[in-house]
């Protein structure tokens, strides 16, 4: 079966962009306070972006439903913090009752990375929420007791996101309830993409893509005489977020390019070319080239370059020769206000005075 909008949520200006690439809880990153929406026993309908499932789990949890918002806030924060020099900056729509993120075409490295993020940014938020005690159906993990047996392998999969101590170390202390912000994560961010049907191609790599920004990371302490580290105690707790968008930004440039290709009675996505190593769970996958986003194109979420401000000195993308797409730029005088001449008095305070001066700004064409 598909995924419909409840109440035709996914319906609007604006609103199918999102809606088609499976995104649509990033709506709830700019709406205001959930608590006063969700007094109404059918509050849950009422949040602009959501479909039918995702609904249903609203309905279920609705105390963890500002965690999810606090989630989405965080995916859309640090994807525009990651590509703010890009030409595809992650931006998000003006003059819209409700503001999105301005989604890529789907299948792209950029749904790539958003999918990521934002799988990754709800199960943050939950986690945190429980550990901090903000959620009655959940808290911090003491169930994690014992001597480790051994330490994980180079591969682990955990491993990106922290060091792992090696064997026989000591479990202690109140973990980050990963296992709750994870389940919820996939209850929420992956159901719309169950019920799309996993024969599709889209859905296998948006899947996929959810569960690779879902990780976990060690962390010990070492007791012993001068920090011999004969005892190690150690418990899971989830990374900052801005190493958790570094990392998966680690990902997206190293993104591997895949086909569908059936075997068997089952449908699995493959490096398009021999060329490509293959790709591990963790790894970001993509089924289409990206576009150059040098022109606007709002059909497919593409805002252009036209009048973003860019460094007339630097080689790299924010460059002006390569974010403005060759078209060149106009260069104009803006003046800046800083602070100045800064100095301590006792005590305790530090008065500074306003010095106003000019500086070329530089826009693309």
């Amino acid at each position: 079966r598909h995924t419909k909008a409840a109440h035709g949520h996914c319906s609007g200006q604006g609103l199918p962009v999102l809606c088609r690439a499976g995104l649509e809880l990033l709506y709830l990153a700019k709406q205001p306070s959930l608590r006063a929406i969700l007094r109404d026993p059918r509050g849950c309908e009422g949040l602009t972006g959501l479909v039918e499932e995702q609904v249903h789990v609203c309905r279920r949890q609705v105390e963890a439903m500002d965690a999810v918002k606090r989630g989405a806030e965080l995916a859309v924060e640090e994807c525009q913090h990651q590509f703010h020099s890009r030409r595809w900056n992650c931006s998000t729509l003006q003059g819209l009752q409700t503001h999105a993120i301005f989604h890529p075409a789907s299948g792209t490295r950029e749904s790539a990375f958003i999918h990521a993020i934002s799988a990754a940014g709800v199960a943050f938020a939950v986690t945190r929420a429980c550990s901090r005690g903000e959620l009655e159906k959940c808290g911090c993990d003491r169930k994690i007791r014992g001597v480790s047996p051994e330490a994980p392998s180079r591969a682990s999969p955990s491993s990106s996101y922290g060091c792992f101590p090696s064997a026989g170390f000591q479990w202690s202390g109140c973990s980050d309830n990963l296992s709750y912000g994870i389940a919820f994560s996939q209850a929420f961010v992956d159901n719309p993409e169950r019920s799309r049907g996993i024969s599709s191609s889209r859905a296998l790599m948006n899947l996929h893509n959810n569960e690779a920004g879902r990780k976990v990371r060690v962390e010990c302490k070492c007791h012993g005489v001068s920090g011999s580290c004969e005892v190690r105690t150690c418990w899971k707790v989830m990374p900052p977020f801005r190493k958790v968008g570094n990392i998966l930004k680690e990902k997206f440039e190293g993104a591997t390019e895949v086909h569908p290709k059936r075997v068997g009675s089952r449908k699995l996505l493959v490096p398009k070319s021999s060329r490509f190593k293959p790709y591990t769970a963790h790894d970001l996958v993509y089924l289409l080239a990206s576009p150059d986003f040098c022109d606007r194109d709002p059909r497919h979420g593409v805002f252009g370059t036209y009048g973003r401000r860019c460094n007339r000195t630097s080689p790299a993308m924010d460059g002006c020769e390569l974010l403005c797409c060759g078209r060149g730029f106009h260069t104009a005088q803006a003046e800046v206000v800083e602070r100045c001449s800064c100095k301590f008095r006792w005590c305790c305070s530090v008065k500074c005075k306003q010095c106003r001066h000019l500086v070329e700004v530089h826009s693309c064409r």
